[in-house]
Formats: C-alpha cells, structure tokens, sequence
C-alpha cells in the first residue's frame, strides 16, 4: 500500500525541526500521544499517514487520522492534541502565488462562493497520496530534486484544488475572493492585537458592509473579530511571561488588557492556569531541559507537548495536522499575508504581475 510507503520515507527523513530539502515541504515525527495545545495552524495542506490528531477552532472539532488530509487556509489559534501516537506525516506549505498559477491554467477554477472555513478534513484520494511519495522518494535523489519536484508540487497542489476542498484551496489563489479579504484583515488584527478597532473600519478596509464581514469573519474562523483579537494577545502574553520576568499586570496591558483582574481570568480560562503560576511552570520545564525551544513553543502555546518541544523547531506551527498544520512561520509567505500578493492582480487576470504583485495592506485603522 502507498501510505505504507509513505510511513517508510516519512520515517526515514524527518528531522527534528520538520525541514526538509525541499522548500514548503516539512515531515514530522511524533512518538507520544500529547495533552491538548494552544497553537497556530499557518496556510498548508497535510497528509496523515500514521496516528491520528484533535483540533478544535472555535466551537468546531475536527478528528483526522491516517489516510487522511487537513487544509488550513488561514491563520488561526487552535487548540490540538495527539490521539494516536507514534505520528508520521507530511506537510506542503500552501502559497498564494502558487494557487493561483494553477488557476490560470483552468478558467473553470476562477469560480469563487462564499468564504469557506479556515480549516477542513478529508480522505486522501490514491492519486494525491501517489504524488507526495514520489515527491519524498526525491529526496533520495538529488539530482532529480531540483528540477522534478516542483512538478510535482504542482501536481499535488492540483489534486487539492480539485478535490473535496478546493473551494478552499482555489479562494486563497484568488485576490477578491471572500477568503481573501477575510485573511487580510486577520493579518491586520495579528499585526495590530494590541490596539482596538471598531469592526466598522476593519469591514471597510476588507471591502465588506458590517453585516457580511461579521458572517464571512465567522465562517472562516468561528469567532467573532474580538475573540479573535482576544486569542492572539492570549497566546503573545504567554510568549512575554514565558521569556522574561512574570511581571503579570505588565504583560497583561503591553498585550492590550487594561484590566489586571481580567487579563488573569481570561489568561487562566485559555490555558488552565493563572499568569504567574504557567510561567513559572513553562521556565521550570525549560531549566530541566525539557523544553529546548521553550521561546517558539511558548509563542505557539504548545506547551503541553514541552517533553517534545526540541521537536517543534522555528516549525513548531506545522504541530496540528499531525504536527504539521502549524506552519505559519515556515516562510512568512506561507502566512496568509501571501495572498494580498494577489491582490491587484484582477482576479489574476493578469498573470505577469502574479509573481511580483506587492503585498496589499488593510490599511491602518483610526
């Protein structure tokens, strides 16, 4: 069978730090079933050949085991946790540019609807699993690596985009698509989480009235913008006491809390302890050695898989599809940032300025 093969390569080339020679390829390897996690998916497709893995974002949980794929098209803070361990799986790092190249090439794939869910679950067909072994047998060949295995990224791309979610997928290839205009403003409130804003100026920015902004906004992420917004400063406060002095009300007004009393109880409902008390924990794990990369894992809030946390590398994003849908930091073109590279490009109607489009900002709220 080609996912016993795949377990095989997988097996055989993952690296602590998930990299590979392959650039937006990553392979992860985990050998222990692990408490649930805050983390960051990133933009990425990834295939599960052996284990299995919980998420949750928002109200929404999803369950995906072996033969199966996740796309993450946005961004987002979710909570994940290891079934079934060990775990071996793939991760190919979703680019903008790259959607939309393939898009081009079938005008039956410019269609676009309403603005899809930031993450979906799927069986894996036999010929999307037939293009990611043989794109792994390559690295077993380095001659070959170089020129064939941009072909048949591009295949595996094509087997998402016409699969069970390539509405997904085609939306971040496209510059006005609901998904796009959704991550934009999703980029600005990770950018901005400090500052407030009113939702009136941020639907603006994303060309929407209120009323669709909010119903788009929901659809693709299950929050609302605040308890978005509330997330991120969460998961950056984390990042502060974990790295530094726990100078608790400190972090908690640098992060955009006014109130101390608030920041704790909402810090301690996120992560089942109160500010000080996490920290000291997170520090302590990181003296015994326990946590090599104690400053990216705390950042992700991944601290319940600290016993592996020298495996979470600057790739610790890529941990919740099999450890591989926390990706965002592979490459910040990898962050839905991307796709506003797309933005003046019409629909991609113009297909020489795809390449060298320059990122469109939301603009800088009031």
């Amino acid at each position: 069978m080609r996912l016993n093969e795949l377990r095989a390569l997988i097996a055989r080339h993952a690296r602590p730090d998930l990299s590979t020679p392959i650039d937006g390829v990553l392979l992860s390897r985990v050998d222990r079933p692990s408490k649930p996690a805050v983390s960051m998916t990133g933009t990425v497709v990834a295939l599960v050949a052996q284990g299995a893995k919980r998420l949750a974002l928002g109200d929404r949980v999803y369950d995906y085991g072996a033969g199966q794929y996740v796309v993450a098209s946005v961004d987002m803070p979710i909570i994940g946790q290891f079934t079934e361990a060990p775990a071996l799986g793939f991760g190919l790092v979703l680019k903008p540019a790259a959607v939309a190249e393939l898009l081009l090439q079938d005008s039956d794939q410019l269609r676009t609807g309403p603005a899809a869910p930031a993450i979906a679950v799927s069986d894996a067909g036999d010929e999307l699993v037939d293009a990611v072994v043989r794109l792994l047998r390559l690295l077993d060949s380095p001659r070959d690596r170089d020129v064939l295995a941009p072909l048949v990224i591009r295949e595996i791309l094509w087997r998402v985009i016409t699969g069970d979610q390539g509405g997904t997928v085609r939306q971040l290839g496209l510059a006005d698509s609901g998904l796009t205009q959704i991550a934009r403003a999703v980029r600005w409130i990770r950018e901005n989480y400090g500052e407030p804003f009113r939702v009136q100026d941020l639907a603006s920015a994303s060309g929407m009235s209120v009323s669709a902004f909010h119903r788009n906004f929901q659809a693709v992420t299950t929050m609302s913008p605040i308890r978005f917004q509330k997330q991120i400063r969460l998961q950056e406060a984390r990042l502060l006491l974990a790295s530094g002095p726990a100078d608790v009300a400190g972090v908690g007004h640098r992060v955009g809390y006014d109130s101390p009393s608030q920041f704790s109880r909402e810090y301690r409902r996120q992560f089942g302890a109160p500010p000080g008390q996490d920290a000291a924990r997170l520090r302590d794990a990181a003296r015994l050695g326990d946590a090599a990369r104690l400053g990216d894992a705390a950042r992700l809030g991944d601290a319940a898989r600290l016993g592996d946390a020298a495996r979470l590398g600057d790739a610790a994003r890529l941990g919740d599809a099999a450890r591989l849908g926390d990706a965002a930091r592979l490459g910040d073109a990898a962050r839905l940032g991307d796709a506003a590279r797309l933005g003046d490009a019409a629909r991609l109607g113009d297909a020489a300025r795809l390449g060298d489009a320059a990122p469109a900002a939301v603009p800088a709220l009031p």
